[in-house]
């Protein structure tokens, strides 16, 4: 599990996210930009939240498809269309992120806000950035020693 960095000259993240993260060492899993599009290629609505939502979740479909958890995500980069979504997105971390991160440690999060994704009804979109568990080093079988022929 990763451990969040709290700098002793910052004050509190402004929202759900931790200044910095140093993860433990194993396997990088990338998340590409995971959007608001359901299992059959739907838009789940024309808001950010729930748009915000159906992407959190795919990002948790990918990550766990790797083996991982979301509390093995060390990095999330968030894009907006709209500036004017940041409380709608917000809003639906609050409400998906206790799920994920029982534990209220956030990975980093930035925030951007762009011109368009690539369908214009898309509102959001979120990558991550995971670090599944070294896999433990199993032993080879001990080959029996051939038999002797008498």
């Amino acid at each position: 599990m990763a451990e969040p960095i709290v700098p002793k000259s910052f004050g509190p993240p402004l929202g759900m996210y931790s200044h910095g993260m140093v993860a433990r060492a194993g396997e990088l899993v990338i998340v590409a930009g995971q959007v608001g599009l359901n299992a059959d290629g739907r838009v789940p609505g024309d808001d950010v939240v729930s748009q915000t939502k159906q992407a959190l979740e795919n990002v948790r479909t990918v990550v766990e498809a790797a083996g991982c958890t979301m509390r093995d995500v060390v990095r999330l980069q968030t894009f907006l269309t709209r500036a004017s979504d940041i409380g709608g997105f917000m809003k639906a971390r609050e409400e998906v992120f206790p799920g994920y991160f029982p534990d209220k440690v956030y990975p980093p999060n930035t925030l951007l806000v762009v011109g368009r994704l690539v369908r214009p009804e898309l509102l959001v979109e979120v990558e991550a950035m995971a670090v599944r568990p070294a896999r433990r080093a199993t032993k080879p079988a001990k080959k029996k020693p051939a038999r002797r022929r008498r």
